[in-house]
């Protein structure tokens, strides 16, 4: 049974300590291409999340069976099949956003993300720790790609959930800048994606070493008493 101590550092680790974008810089093909607005990458990071977890689990149920010579070829398999199942999910049920998106759901399959965990992880932890582990890593993946959208999003073009109607038919974009914004173009192209991505990264590091400041400036925690040193009233 897996207690609270190992699902808070699975969590930590998977949305921030060591996030796939800011901290590992894996899978920046998707990252930089996709997210020109917050749509396309929440729904990418959606589907990587989903394959994230079902490989996850399903290596970490098999790694018993599967030879340790030709592990890599039998996971990229695993990983394959649900790549292919959730292509087939998306050009079924969200069609225009899938020519969107277009090679980038099947590029999953060599997503450096899915890869690393399925070796690093589930192949070495039981079924529910390296769900959760997939399921953690794909959120860290998805609020950072949504974060990254929608500032490209919103400084490029003023405004948030472009192509919302892709994915919840008659809804609209938010018109958060004036309509007079010109937009800026080098926000939505690959040049305005690094500089931004640097930008979070510098301020994710920011706000690690004012955490770590303000762990170390807090006084020691007195020591607990003991049987010698307990008073007696």
């Amino acid at each position: 049974m897996m207690n609270r101590e190992i699902f808070r550092s699975i969590a930590w680790n998977g949305l921030w300590k060591q996030n796939t974008s800011f901290v590992q810089i894996l899978g920046l093909c998707p990252l930089l291409a996709i997210s020109t607005n917050i749509v396309n990458a929440v729904m990418l990071s959606l589907a990587t999340l989903i394959v994230m977890a079902l490989s996850n689990v399903a290596v970490s149920l098999l790694r018993r069976w599967i030879p340790h010579e030709i592990r890599i070829p039998v996971f990229i398999l695993i990983v394959a099949a649900l790549v292919t199942v959730v292509d087939l999910l998306f050009n079924a049920w969200f069609h225009e956003l899938y020519v969107i998106l277009g090679i980038f759901i099947p590029l999953i399959v060599t997503n450096c993300i899915v890869l690393a965990r399925v070796e690093a992880f589930a192949g070495k932890n039981p079924p529910l720790e390296s769900t959760l582990d997939g399921v953690f890593m794909g959120l860290g993946m998805l609020w950072s790609l949504a974060l990254l959208g929608a500032l490209r999003e919103l400084i490029g073009d003023g405004t948030l959930f472009s192509g919302i109607d892709l994915v919840i038919p008659g809804a609209e974009a938010f018109r958060i800048l004036p309509e007079a914004y010109p937009g800026f173009l080098l926000a939505v192209l690959p040049p305005g994606a690094f500089i931004l991505l640097g930008c979070l990264i510098a301020g994710k590091n920011w706000l690690d070493i004012r955490a770590a400041a303000r762990q170390k400036s807090r006084p020691a925690a007195p020591p607990a008493a003991t049987a010698e040193n307990a008073v007696v009233p």
